[in-house]
């Protein structure tokens, strides 16, 4: 039972008791909670990426910084100095797992064959895994991974990397420096026989640079002027 009554502005009946569906139910595909969680999702996917997300093969952003604070005297450091560290120690793991495993795993996998073929190869992966980490050392050798420097000082102090992944120090004078006349990659100066790479782009004080950095005297011909 109800009574009808014409509206006055769209003249329609309207009932006295009407069924209200809710909102939600007008359109049964759209969820207003989920679509609000869902852009929630989105927006947080768009998030500027910090700088633990972003991949690096040098030191990260502030590294540098801290840690001249701490050590005083310090005007460069190796950027790629962890990365190079990292792989040395991983070529010289597999190195002497290749040595101590490579002639027993030889010798127990194929026990019918000729021990001189079992010699042979176990000796070719001993000598295959010996040499690539011979020639790893001997290209990253001259990496300078720490430089020292006193402003005033005739002598600075620079951190290499020995063959075992170490650090060791040494002094070096700026008397001592030659320019580096080699054709081996990677390499700014020599003193005292020895090859030294730093990464100029990445050494900003420039007197520094300049005194590392030494340029190639150039001898006039005696007929020159002749």
């Amino acid at each position: 039972m109800y009574q009808c009554f014409r509206s006055s502005t769209c003249g329609r009946p309207i009932t006295t008791n009407p069924t209200i569906k809710p909102w939600n139910n007008a359109n049964p595909a759209y969820k207003p909670s989920s679509q609000f969680a869902a852009s929630q999702i989105r927006w947080a996917s768009k998030g500027t990426t910090t700088e633990e997300d972003k991949i690096s093969i040098g030191p990260a952003s502030g590294v540098q910084s801290k840690e001249g604070d701490k050590d005083t005297g310090v005007y460069y450091f190796g950027p790629i100095s962890s990365t190079i560290k990292k792989v040395k120690l991983l070529s010289l793991s597999t190195c002497c797992l290749s040595v101590s495993l490579g002639p027993v795993i030889t010798f127990m996998t194929s026990p019918d064959s000729n021990v001189i073929l079992k010699g042979a190869v176990a000796s070719s992966v001993i000598f295959f895994s010996a040499s690539t980490t011979a020639i790893l050392h001997w290209f990253v050798s001259p990496y300078v991974h720490k430089l020292r420097w006193e402003p005033g000082s005739d002598s600075f102090e620079v951190e290499m990397l020995s063959w075992l992944a170490t650090h060791i120090p040494k002094t070096i004078k700026f008397s001592d420096i030659r320019p580096a006349d080699t054709n081996r990659p990677y390499v700014t100066f020599k003193a005292n026989g020895n090859f030294y790479f730093v990464d100029t782009e990445h050494c900003h004080n420039k007197a520094l640079l300049a005194r590392l950095t030494p340029q190639k005297e150039t001898h006039d011909s005696a007929f020159k002027n002749l």
